[in-house]
Protein backbone atom coordinates (compact mmCIF):
# COMPACT_ATOMS: atom_id res chain seq x y z
CA UNK A 1 0.00 0.00 0.00
CA UNK A 2 1.26 3.50 -0.79
CA UNK A 3 2.96 5.35 2.08
CA UNK A 4 1.47 8.60 0.78
CA UNK A 5 -2.03 7.31 1.52
CA UNK A 6 -1.31 6.99 5.24
CA UNK A 7 0.65 10.25 5.29
CA UNK A 8 -2.42 11.98 3.87
CA UNK A 9 -4.64 10.38 6.50
CA UNK A 10 -2.35 11.64 9.28
CA UNK A 11 -2.52 15.10 7.73
CA UNK A 12 -6.32 15.01 7.84
CA UNK A 13 -6.26 14.07 11.52
CA UNK A 14 -3.87 16.79 12.70
CA UNK A 15 -5.49 19.53 10.65
CA UNK A 16 -8.88 18.49 12.03
CA UNK A 17 -7.38 18.85 15.51
CA UNK A 18 -6.09 22.29 14.58
CA UNK A 19 -9.60 23.22 13.45
CA UNK A 20 -10.98 21.95 16.78
CA UNK A 21 -8.51 24.01 18.82
CA UNK A 22 -9.02 27.13 16.71
CA UNK A 23 -12.81 26.75 16.87
CA UNK A 24 -12.66 26.52 20.65
CA UNK A 25 -10.53 29.68 20.81
CA UNK A 26 -13.01 31.61 18.67
CA UNK A 27 -15.96 30.32 20.70
CA UNK A 28 -14.30 31.68 23.86
CA UNK A 29 -13.31 35.05 22.41
CA UNK A 30 -15.54 36.77 25.01
CA UNK A 31 -14.97 34.38 27.92
CA UNK A 32 -13.59 36.11 31.01
CA UNK A 33 -10.08 34.95 31.89
CA UNK A 34 -9.86 32.48 28.98
CA UNK A 35 -6.39 31.57 27.67
CA UNK A 36 -6.11 30.56 24.03
CA UNK A 37 -4.26 27.48 22.78
CA UNK A 38 -2.16 26.78 19.72
CA UNK A 39 -1.50 23.49 17.95
CA UNK A 40 2.08 22.39 17.27
CA UNK A 41 2.78 19.68 14.69
CA UNK A 42 5.74 17.32 14.39
CA UNK A 43 6.67 14.65 11.88
CA UNK A 44 6.39 10.96 12.67
CA UNK A 45 9.03 8.29 12.12
CA UNK A 46 10.86 8.23 8.77
CA UNK A 47 11.52 5.00 6.96
CA UNK A 48 15.23 4.41 6.30
CA UNK A 49 15.85 3.44 2.69
CA UNK A 50 19.64 3.80 2.69
CA UNK A 51 21.84 4.64 5.63
CA UNK A 52 24.55 7.28 5.51
CA UNK A 53 28.11 6.22 4.84
CA UNK A 54 31.44 7.74 5.82
CA UNK A 55 34.03 8.92 3.34
CA UNK A 56 37.00 6.66 2.55
CA UNK A 57 39.98 6.62 0.27
CA UNK A 58 37.91 5.54 -2.72
CA UNK A 59 34.82 7.78 -2.47
CA UNK A 60 33.14 10.49 -0.43
CA UNK A 61 30.46 10.04 2.19
CA UNK A 62 26.77 9.71 1.35
CA UNK A 63 23.73 11.01 3.15
CA UNK A 64 20.93 8.77 4.41
CA UNK A 65 17.83 8.36 2.23
CA UNK A 66 14.64 8.51 4.31
CA UNK A 67 10.94 8.79 3.54
CA UNK A 68 8.63 10.47 6.04
CA UNK A 69 5.55 8.62 7.22
CA UNK A 70 3.27 11.53 8.09
CA UNK A 71 2.58 14.08 10.80
CA UNK A 72 1.31 14.05 14.38
CA UNK A 73 0.38 16.45 17.16
CA UNK A 74 3.38 17.52 19.26
CA UNK A 75 1.43 19.59 21.78
CA UNK A 76 -1.38 22.06 22.27
CA UNK A 77 0.32 24.93 24.09
CA UNK A 78 -1.62 27.48 26.15
CA UNK A 79 -0.97 31.19 25.72
CA UNK A 80 -0.87 32.82 29.18
CA UNK A 81 -0.34 36.39 27.96
CA UNK A 82 -2.32 39.04 29.82
CA UNK A 83 -5.81 39.70 28.53
CA UNK A 84 -7.22 43.20 28.28
CA UNK A 85 -9.05 44.80 31.20
CA UNK A 86 -12.79 45.42 31.16
CA UNK A 87 -13.96 47.86 33.80
CA UNK A 88 -17.25 46.77 35.40
CA UNK A 89 -17.44 48.86 38.56
CA UNK A 90 -18.59 45.85 40.62
CA UNK A 91 -16.61 45.62 43.84
CA UNK A 92 -16.40 41.82 43.70
CA UNK A 93 -15.06 41.73 40.12
CA UNK A 94 -11.31 41.27 40.51
CA UNK A 95 -8.48 41.15 37.99
CA UNK A 96 -4.87 40.07 38.44
CA UNK A 97 -2.47 42.46 36.73
CA UNK A 98 0.66 40.37 36.16
CA UNK A 99 1.52 36.78 37.03
CA UNK A 100 -0.43 34.44 39.25
CA UNK A 101 -3.84 32.84 39.65
CA UNK A 102 -6.73 33.16 42.07
CA UNK A 103 -7.10 30.08 44.27
CA UNK A 104 -10.57 28.53 44.53
CA UNK A 105 -11.85 25.42 46.29
CA UNK A 106 -14.55 23.11 44.94
CA UNK A 107 -15.20 20.21 47.28
CA UNK A 108 -11.80 18.68 48.01
CA UNK A 109 -10.20 19.99 44.84
CA UNK A 110 -8.07 23.12 44.70
CA UNK A 111 -8.27 24.96 41.40
CA UNK A 112 -6.66 28.04 39.89
CA UNK A 113 -8.25 30.68 37.68
CA UNK A 114 -7.73 34.08 36.11
CA UNK A 115 -11.47 34.69 35.87
CA UNK A 116 -12.29 37.03 38.75
CA UNK A 117 -16.06 37.37 38.31
CA UNK A 118 -16.79 36.69 41.98
CA UNK A 119 -19.75 37.37 44.23
CA UNK A 120 -20.71 36.87 47.87
CA UNK A 121 -23.28 34.13 48.48
CA UNK A 122 -26.01 34.06 51.13
CA UNK A 123 -23.50 33.04 53.82
CA UNK A 124 -21.19 35.96 53.00
CA UNK A 125 -18.58 33.71 51.36
CA UNK A 126 -16.80 34.93 48.23
CA UNK A 127 -17.50 32.42 45.44
CA UNK A 128 -17.15 32.01 41.68
CA UNK A 129 -20.14 31.90 39.34
CA UNK A 130 -20.20 28.10 39.75
CA UNK A 131 -20.01 28.17 43.56
CA UNK A 132 -16.31 27.41 44.10
CA UNK A 133 -15.07 29.20 47.23
CA UNK A 134 -12.34 31.80 46.80
CA UNK A 135 -9.38 31.16 49.10
CA UNK A 136 -7.17 33.51 51.08
CA UNK A 137 -5.37 33.98 54.36
CA UNK A 138 -6.43 35.34 57.71
CA UNK A 139 -4.38 38.14 59.21
CA UNK A 140 -2.27 38.05 62.36
CA UNK A 141 -2.05 40.80 64.97
CA UNK A 142 0.38 42.78 62.78
CA UNK A 143 -1.92 42.62 59.76
CA UNK A 144 0.36 40.21 57.88
CA UNK A 145 -1.01 37.06 56.20
CA UNK A 146 -1.17 34.15 58.64
CA UNK A 147 0.45 31.50 56.43
CA UNK A 148 0.79 29.08 59.34
CA UNK A 149 -3.00 28.80 59.68
CA UNK A 150 -3.36 27.80 56.02
CA UNK A 151 -5.95 28.85 53.48
CA UNK A 152 -9.41 29.98 54.53
CA UNK A 153 -12.62 30.97 52.73
CA UNK A 154 -12.85 34.71 52.07
CA UNK A 155 -15.91 35.78 54.03
CA UNK A 156 -17.74 38.90 55.19
CA UNK A 157 -18.73 37.12 58.40
CA UNK A 158 -16.38 38.65 60.97
CA UNK A 159 -17.16 35.83 63.40
CA UNK A 160 -15.77 33.25 60.95
CA UNK A 161 -12.48 35.08 60.49
CA UNK A 162 -9.47 35.21 62.81
CA UNK A 163 -9.48 37.89 65.48
CA UNK A 164 -9.77 41.37 63.99
CA UNK A 165 -7.79 44.35 65.23
CA UNK A 166 -9.40 46.13 66.96
CA UNK A 167 -11.93 43.40 67.83
CA UNK A 168 -15.55 43.69 66.77
CA UNK A 169 -17.94 44.03 69.69
CA UNK A 170 -21.70 43.53 69.23
CA UNK A 171 -23.81 45.25 68.04
CA UNK A 172 -21.11 46.52 65.65
CA UNK A 173 -21.81 45.35 62.09
CA UNK A 174 -20.09 45.46 58.73
CA UNK A 175 -21.47 48.28 56.58
CA UNK A 176 -19.24 48.17 53.45
CA UNK A 177 -16.06 46.59 52.09
CA UNK A 178 -13.34 47.07 49.47
CA UNK A 179 -10.50 45.03 47.97
CA UNK A 180 -7.06 46.61 47.85
CA UNK A 181 -4.40 46.19 45.19
CA UNK A 182 -2.63 43.68 47.46
CA UNK A 183 -5.80 41.57 47.74
CA UNK A 184 -6.70 42.76 51.23
CA UNK A 185 -10.41 42.71 52.09
CA UNK A 186 -11.03 45.80 54.19
CA UNK A 187 -14.32 46.23 56.00
CA UNK A 188 -15.94 49.43 57.25
CA UNK A 189 -17.94 48.78 60.41
CA UNK A 190 -20.81 50.64 62.07
CA UNK A 191 -18.49 51.86 64.84
CA UNK A 192 -16.62 53.88 62.18
CA UNK A 193 -13.50 51.72 62.27
CA UNK A 194 -11.94 50.17 59.16
CA UNK A 195 -10.53 46.69 59.73
CA UNK A 196 -8.50 44.43 57.42
CA UNK A 197 -10.43 41.14 57.43
CA UNK A 198 -8.49 38.77 55.13
CA UNK A 199 -6.18 38.71 52.14
CA UNK A 200 -6.66 36.90 48.85
CA UNK A 201 -4.28 34.07 48.03
CA UNK A 202 -2.33 33.99 44.78
CA UNK A 203 -0.77 30.91 43.15
CA UNK A 204 2.09 30.48 40.73
CA UNK A 205 3.88 27.53 39.12
CA UNK A 206 7.34 26.81 37.79
CA UNK A 207 5.78 25.76 34.46
CA UNK A 208 2.35 27.30 33.87
CA UNK A 209 2.28 25.68 30.42
CA UNK A 210 1.94 22.34 32.23
CA UNK A 211 -1.39 23.23 33.87
CA UNK A 212 -4.50 21.27 32.84
CA UNK A 213 -7.67 23.02 31.72
CA UNK A 214 -10.61 21.53 33.60
CA UNK A 215 -13.50 23.71 32.46
CA UNK A 216 -15.14 26.68 34.18
CA UNK A 217 -12.10 28.70 33.01
CA UNK A 218 -10.02 26.97 35.68
CA UNK A 219 -6.83 24.94 35.82
CA UNK A 220 -5.39 22.20 37.99
CA UNK A 221 -1.77 21.28 38.68
CA UNK A 222 -0.26 18.44 36.67
CA UNK A 223 2.87 16.33 36.89
CA UNK A 224 4.73 18.81 34.65
CA UNK A 225 3.47 22.10 36.10
CA UNK A 226 5.46 21.76 39.30
CA UNK A 227 4.10 22.17 42.80
CA UNK A 228 1.88 25.16 43.49
CA UNK A 229 3.64 28.16 45.02
CA UNK A 230 1.13 29.93 47.23
CA UNK A 231 1.45 33.54 48.28
CA UNK A 232 -0.47 36.80 48.15
CA UNK A 233 -0.86 39.42 45.42
CA UNK A 234 1.89 42.00 45.21
CA UNK A 235 4.56 39.80 46.79
CA UNK A 236 7.04 37.25 45.47
CA UNK A 237 6.52 38.12 41.82
CA UNK A 238 2.74 37.77 41.98
CA UNK A 239 0.61 40.36 40.20
CA UNK A 240 -1.54 42.97 41.86
CA UNK A 241 -5.33 43.10 42.11
CA UNK A 242 -7.52 45.56 40.24
CA UNK A 243 -10.96 45.78 41.84
CA UNK A 244 -13.98 46.55 39.68
CA UNK A 245 -12.39 45.02 36.56
CA UNK A 246 -12.22 41.67 34.76
CA UNK A 247 -9.50 40.17 32.60
CA UNK A 248 -10.93 39.40 29.19
CA UNK A 249 -9.99 36.54 26.88
CA UNK A 250 -6.58 36.84 25.20
CA UNK A 251 -7.88 35.35 21.94
CA UNK A 252 -6.80 37.38 18.90
CA UNK A 253 -9.52 36.89 16.31
CA UNK A 254 -7.37 37.99 13.37
CA UNK A 255 -4.78 35.33 14.19
CA UNK A 256 -7.46 32.70 14.76
CA UNK A 257 -9.12 33.35 11.40
CA UNK A 258 -5.69 32.99 9.79
CA UNK A 259 -5.26 29.67 11.57
CA UNK A 260 -8.66 28.60 10.26
CA UNK A 261 -7.48 29.21 6.70
CA UNK A 262 -4.21 27.35 7.31
CA UNK A 263 -6.02 24.36 8.82
CA UNK A 264 -8.59 24.32 6.02
CA UNK A 265 -5.93 24.42 3.29
CA UNK A 266 -3.86 21.80 5.09
CA UNK A 267 -6.91 19.56 5.29
CA UNK A 268 -7.67 20.09 1.61
CA UNK A 269 -4.08 19.37 0.60
CA UNK A 270 -4.00 16.17 2.65
CA UNK A 271 -7.27 15.02 1.12
CA UNK A 272 -5.77 15.72 -2.31
CA UNK A 273 -2.84 13.44 -1.44
CA UNK A 274 -5.32 10.66 -0.63
CA UNK A 275 -7.20 11.26 -3.88
CA UNK A 276 -3.98 11.14 -5.91
CA UNK A 277 -2.83 7.99 -4.11
CA UNK A 278 -6.18 6.40 -4.90
CA UNK A 279 -5.77 7.28 -8.57
CA UNK A 280 -2.32 5.66 -8.61
CA UNK A 281 -3.76 2.50 -7.07
CA UNK A 282 -6.53 2.54 -9.63
CA UNK A 283 -3.93 2.69 -12.42
CA UNK A 284 -2.18 -0.33 -10.91
CA UNK A 285 -5.46 -2.25 -10.87
CA UNK A 286 -6.09 -1.27 -14.48
CA UNK A 287 -2.70 -2.68 -15.50
CA UNK A 288 -4.00 -6.13 -14.50
CA UNK A 289 -6.92 -5.66 -16.88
Amino acid sequence: MLRSLFAGISGLRVNQTMLDVTGNNIANANTTGFKSSTTVFQDTLSQMMTGGTAANAERGGTNPVQIGLGVQIATTSTNFNQGSAQMTGRSTDLMLQGDGFFVVQRGNEQMYTRAGAFTFDETGTLVTNTGARVQGYGLDATGAPDYAAGLIDISLDAASLPTLTPPVVAPTELTSYTFGSDGTLRGVFSDGVQRDMARLASADFANVMGLEKIGETAFRASANSGAVQLGVPGEGGNGTVIAGALEMSNVELAAEFTNLILAQRGFQASSRVITTSDQVLEELVNIKR
